[in-house]
């Protein structure tokens, strides 16, 4: 297809991404092709607590880089299709639609596949993403360059996300069509998978164990929850027993924190709970867990008051 491509047409094409904030062909190649042959010096590691105590490592993209990444992803990346199990990454869709097709189902079973991100390749990338059937060769290897790191996806990059959706694209629809056939609601959120319904639990977590080694990733076995109707079941941190629905400790939380607020001042409150935060800063991140509420809750009362309150000391 590109085997007659001229120098000319090959620059037209690379100018039509805009990836930088010049139309000089020779600033643009010199700018992305510095930094694809410097990427090393283009990332930063940044480590994250998790909440079981461990450790989370992120490569995050200097700012020029991050900038050309995010211009991949609105002018080349978003306009490629995703399958529709996927809820993560998505405009317009929230872990809220990951969590709805899974209300008042008998049975829940959550898979996560392991070591994602690190195992999404370069080959991978270019193959679904950047081929010689979309782009010139020597423009697919430069973005799936640009978007790659020590021959993974990194985490702190804005394209990863889109490209995880597109690279497992074909395990979604085989397993997507598995479900289809055998009345199994199936839907996956980044690396979690969840399937629900009245179903051999160990038939398909052998066919998506299959389907996902076909594809150079395995399932994270320490991982596999499997709950019925009896028990809370819960999908992206949403209860779906019956209804959309939050935990109630999550609740509780932030009535405690309102009553806190309440009883010693916001200042106080701070100091007492030695809470490391600006006012400002903490009171946002209170408005965010209440409107999260209030997002599955909608009609909740008590939260839409909790909601006008931090509001107003905003």
């Amino acid at each position: 297809m590109w085997k007659y491509l001229t120098l000319d047409k090959y620059n037209e094409i690379l100018l039509s991404f805009n990836l930088v904030n010049t139309s000089n062909i020779k600033e643009v190649n010199k700018i992305l092709y510095n930094i694809s042959n410097n990427i090393d010096a283009n990332y930063n590691e940044i480590i994250i607590r998790k909440k079981n105590r461990g450790l989370r490592f992120l490569n995050a993209p200097g700012k020029t880089l991050k900038s050309i990444q995010k211009r991949i992803l609105k002018n080349v990346l978003e306009e490629k299709k995703t399958s529709k199990y996927s809820y993560a990454y998505i405009k317009g869709c929230s872990i809220i639609d990951n969590a709805k097709p899974h209300i008042n189902k008998n049975k829940i079973v959550k898979l996560d596949i392991k070591d994602f991100f690190n195992n999404v390749n370069f080959n991978m990338v270019y193959n679904t993403c950047f081929n010689e059937t979309l782009y010139p060769k020597k423009l697919g290897m430069l973005l799936t360059n640009l978007c790659t790191y020590n021959n993974s996806l990194p985490q702190g990059a804005p394209t990863s996300g889109c490209i995880s959706n597109i690279v497992l694209r074909s395990f979604d629809e085989k397993i997507g069509l598995f479900c289809k056939n055998n009345d199994i609601e199936y839907t996956r959120y980044s690396d979690d998978m969840t399937f629900s319904g009245d179903f051999n639990t160990g038939e398909l977590i052998k066919l998506v164990n299959e389907l996902l080694y076909e594809q150079g990733f395995s399932l994270n076995k320490k991982k596999i929850i499997v709950v019925n109707k009896k028990n809370r079941q819960q999908v992206t941190g949403i209860i779906v027993n019956e209804k959309l629905s939050i935990r109630k400790s999550y609740k509780k939380k932030i009535r405690q924190e309102i009553y806190y607020i309440n009883k010693f001042g916001l200042k106080s409150h701070l100091i007492k709970r030695k809470i490391k935060l600006e006012e400002k800063e903490y009171l946002n991140k209170l408005l965010g867990k209440i409107n999260f509420v209030l997002q599955v809750e909608k009609n909740n009362l008590e939260f839409k008051k909790y909601k006008s309150y931090v509001t107003r000391l905003i």
